[in-house]
C-alpha cells in the first residue's frame, strides 16, 4: 500500500509558491537565493529515487511535463520514467510519458493509487491538491525544506480554512542555510 508524502519548498511565513522563479511571480525564486548545501540535494534526490510515483495537481503537472522530459541525469531519468498521477477535470491526452489522469474526485483517486503504488507516492508543488489532501487528512508524511525568506505575499501552504491539524516531528535537520522538518499526522 502507497504512502502519500507531501514535499515543499517553503518560506518562514508558509509560502509555497513560485520557488524557483518559472510561474512569473514578483518575488518568485526565492529557493534560488539560498544554498541548501549537499546535504539538501541528497535530501531531494534521495527522496525522488525513493518515491514508486508522482501526484500532482494540474498545473504543476504541466510546468514539470514542460521541463523534464528534454533533461538528462539520474534525477531527470528517475521523474521521466516513473508512473504520473494528474488531478484534473480538465485535462486531456496528457504528453509527459507514464501519465495517468485521476479526476477531480481526490479521495477515490488517492485511495486507487495507494493501491496501485506500492510505496512512496510524492507530491510537488501543487498547492491546491496539497490542501485538499491536507483538509482530508490523506497525507502521511509532510516534508517542508525551509528557506530562511519572508516574502509576505504569495500561495501559502497552510492558508484560511486549512482547518486544525495537529502534526508530530520525526525529524528536523539543517541543510545549508534551510531547514528540512518531517512531520507526521498526529491521529
Amino acid at each position: 500500500m502507497g504512502k502519500i508524502i507531501v514535499s515543499q519548498f517553503i518560506t518562514v511565513d508558509g509560502v509555497v509558491e513560485d520557488p524557483g522563479g518559472s510561474e512569473g511571480a514578483s518575488y518568485g525564486g526565492w529557493a534560488f537565493q539560498f544554498d541548501r548545501g549537499p546535504e539538501g540535494d541528497k535530501f531531494k534526490l534521495d527522496e525522488v529515487m525513493g518515491a514508486g510515483a508522482l501526484l500532482l495537481g494540474r498545473r504543476t503537472y504541466e510546468g514539470f511535463a514542460a521541463a523534464w522530459p528534454s533533461r538528462e541525469g539520474e534525477f531527470a531519468d528517475k521523474f521521466n520514467t516513473m508512473p504520473k498521477y494528474v488531478v484534473s477535470s480538465t485535462l486531456e491526452n496528457p504528453p509527459w510519458n507514464n501519465t495517468t489522469v485521476v479526476g477531480a474526485d481526490v479521495p477515490a483517486g488517492v485511495e486507487r493509487i495507494k493501491h496501485e503504488v506500492d510505496g512512496e507516492i510524492l507530491v510537488n508543488g501543487s498547492v491546491r491538491l496539497v490542501g485538499e489532501l491536507i483538509e482530508r487528512d490523506l497525507i502521511d508524511e509532510l516534508r517542508l525544506m525551509v528557506f530562511p525568506a519572508v516574502i509576505g505575499e504569495g500561495l501559502r501552504l497552510f492558508g484560511n480554512g486549512a482547518g486544525s491539524h495537529r502534526l508530530r516531528l520525526t525529524e528536523a535537520r539543517q541543510a545549508g542555510e534551510t531547514l528540512i522538518t518531517i512531520y507526521e499526522p498526529a491521529r
